[in-house]
Order: C-alpha cells, then sequence, then structure tokens
C-alpha cells in the first residue's frame, strides 16, 4: 500500500523558499485561484502542481500557497480580467530591499507578480492528490 504523503512546507528563509520554489516550478494556477487579502497581508495561490518530491512525477496534486505579511502585490503582463486564464509557475525568488521583501512569482510568457513583505513567510500545504 502507497503512503499517502501530502506535503506542508514552511518556509521563513531563504532555503525554505528555495524547497518551495523547487516543489511548485511547473505548477498550473488559474487567475482565479489567485487572492490578495489585503486587511489580512495574505496572498493566497491554489496550484495544481507535479508532485516533484516523489519518484512519480506524473502524480499531481492540488496545494494551497500561501504568503503572510504582503502588504502591496504587484503584477505584470497579467491579464486579470481573464478568470479562466492558466499560468504556468517557473519559480519564486525575492530580493531584499531596504527593510522588506520583494518576493517575485515567476510565470511562463515574461508574466510575473511581486510581494512586498516585511518577512519571509510562506506555507505550502497539499490539499489532495488529483486522480
Amino acid at each position: 500500500m502507497e503512503k499517502r504523503y501530502l506535503a506542508k512546507i514552511i518556509a521563513n528563509d531563504n532555503e525554505g523558499l528555495q524547497m518551495i520554489s523547487a516543489c511548485c516550478a511547473g505548477a498550473e494556477v488559474k487567475i482565479s485561484n489567485i487572492k490578495y487579502l489585503k486587511s489580512n497581508k495574505i496572498f493566497l495561490l491554489s496550484i495544481k502542481r507535479p508532485k516533484v518530491e516523489t519518484s512519480n512525477i506524473n502524480k499531481k496534486v492540488n496545494s494551497i500557497c500561501k504568503f503572510d505579511f504582503v502588504d502591496n502585490v504587484k503584477s505584470k503582463n497579467i491579464n486579470q480580467n481573464n478568470q479562466e486564464l492558466v499560468l504556468k509557475l517557473i519559480a519564486i525568488d525575492f530580493l531584499k530591499n531596504k527593510k522588506n521583501y520583494e518576493i517575485n512569482l515567476i510565470f511562463e510568457n515574461n508574466a510575473y507578480i511581486t510581494l512586498t513583505s516585511e518577512a519571509i513567510e510562506v506555507r505550502l500545504e497539499d490539499q489532495n492528490e488529483i486522480k
């Protein structure tokens, strides 16, 4: 019997963020599944990602990627009016800018979302496997 392993990764530094980035590489996210809860300073992505941490990379899993302490969100080359549009995530990285962090979500076709945050606090939580 195969153990159903659902990942839960919490990152609060570069190393953790790189791990989440590696797990999310190739993930698909629909525009309607990107939410910024400004009053709570939370940015959420509901993604469909390849299960890269197992030997079976054909398996896909629904996951939530949650960013805390987000003060500002900017996007570039993303048509937010098309709620059905699916973006493909390539990587997540960050730069330190004075006392804030700029976390970049980099998508195919030169599209990206930049989160301005006072801290790196990212959680990747698998919801369920896609059969």
